[in-house]
């Protein structure tokens, strides 16, 4: 397929400064904060814009606290998003929903102390709901909970949505958006399907798991998952419910697993998650998996029972080795830069992401220290392997 130009006169002979690889939620970001820096930035997408993992995700702006990495790279994004989003949550479909992480019984109180003794710790803004104050919230919680944690700052939006937003906003400040296929990477930058190649001072390769094809060396597992949407039951759930096991299952580095994790949207469906199966080559939904899910989530919200599922749809996380991202330079290919492996954060730290990247090749400093998203980590532990 040729490179197809979405907006405007492309020449094969033009010369982009910057050539992004993927026109999903990151890709985007990323093609906005080049384009702000004055660069002359193209965009190349092989289907739909915001087609691949940004249309199969949640839209959950979520602290997360699995290592200091993470909830670093978390708590800067979701800072960037909700000073993105304050003018015109429309925009975004978004909406100040908050967490609940919701503790099962006494011991999992303690982690509930734990995790917002952490929160704390990072001037992240949280609160302890005992028994009375999580049902006050969520009356229709199952009976017999102990409590949860309130994290009021997170919210949720609608990945595709903000994908194109931020290509239109990329696009307004002189970027090319292009449809085509790219097979290989150059010295100067890519070779399409049909043998045409494009030239650029960066390759910037945002493409999810996809990046496998261009970069094989690349330690990505797929990681598959589903969710579920209701149909419109405003006020069943007005906070992100997730259980207090989602971490341990979500960055589990084998098997299958699930997680109780709903979103109330702004329509008033309910979205359901979560699953997660490495290494799986469909896009086939898996019953079997999919049955352990939804008994999961009735088992939180009984009253699901009752609702009407619309639609079930499966998607695939690319996954890194130690569930950090890899955001910088490729430390064996000159000129190829990586924005991938997000694994189930990728809309969460889409914008941080893109800042990080921009910030590195234009040798700025950083919002955050960069180090432990470098991709040298990675394939530095892969040859020692």
């Amino acid at each position: 397929m040729s490179a197809i130009p979405s907006n405007g006169v492309f020449s094969m002979d033009e010369v982009f400064d910057v050539l992004i690889i993927g026109a999903g939620i990151v890709g985007a970001a990323c093609a906005v904060e080049f384009a702000t820096e004055g660069l002359r930035v193209g965009v190349v997408e092989c289907d739909t814009p915001g087609s691949g993992a940004t249309a199969a995700g949640m839209g959950h702006l979520v602290v997360m606290d699995d290592s200091e990495a993470q909830i670093a790279l978390t708590h800067y994004s979701r800072m960037i998003w909700n000073a993105l989003v304050q003018d015109q949550p429309e925009q975004y479909e978004y909406a100040r929903t908050g967490t609940i992480w919701i503790a099962a019984d006494e011991e999992e109180m303690q982690a509930v102390q734990q995790k917002h003794a952490l929160y704390t710790s990072h001037a992240i803004a949280s609160e302890i709901l005992d028994q009375t104050q999580l049902y006050e919230l969520e009356s229709h919680l199952r009976p017999g909970l102990a409590g949860g944690l309130l994290v009021p700052d997170d919210g949720v939006v609608y990945p595709p949505r903000c994908a194109m937003v931020l290509l239109e906003r990329a696009k307004q400040r002189g970027t090319t958006l292009l449809y085509g296929n790219v097979v290989q990477l150059l010295p100067d930058g890519v070779r399409m399907e049909n043998g045409e190649c494009m030239k650029a001072g960066i390759v910037v390769v945002a493409n999810g798991v996809r990046a496998r094809e261009l970069v094989p060396e690349m330690p990505i597992r797929p990681k598959k998952g589903h969710l579920a949407i209701t149909d419109r039951y405003p006020g069943l759930v007005h906070h992100q419910l997730v259980e207090l096991g989602y971490i341990k299952n979500a960055h589990a580095a084998s098997g299958d697993s699930v997680s109780f994790n709903v979103q109330p949207r702004g329509t008033g469906q309910i979205l359901i998650g979560s699953s997660r199966q490495f290494d799986a080559d469909t896009s086939e939904i898996d019953y079997n998996i999919l049955g352990k899910m939804l008994r999961l989530a009735l088992s939180y919200l009984p009253d699901l029972a009752q609702c009407s599922c619309i639609r079930i749809w499966t998607g695939f996380r690319a996954a890194t080795p130690d569930g950090l991202p890899l955001i910088g330079p490729h430390p064996n290919r000159a000129g190829v830069w990586l924005a991938t492996g997000h694994e189930g954060l990728g809309i969460t730290t889409s914008l941080a992401t893109a800042r990080l990247l921009v910030a590195q090749v234009l040798a700025q400093q950083t919002g955050i220290p960069v180090e432990p998203y470098l991709p040298a980590r990675i394939f530095q532990e892969a040859t020692h392997e």
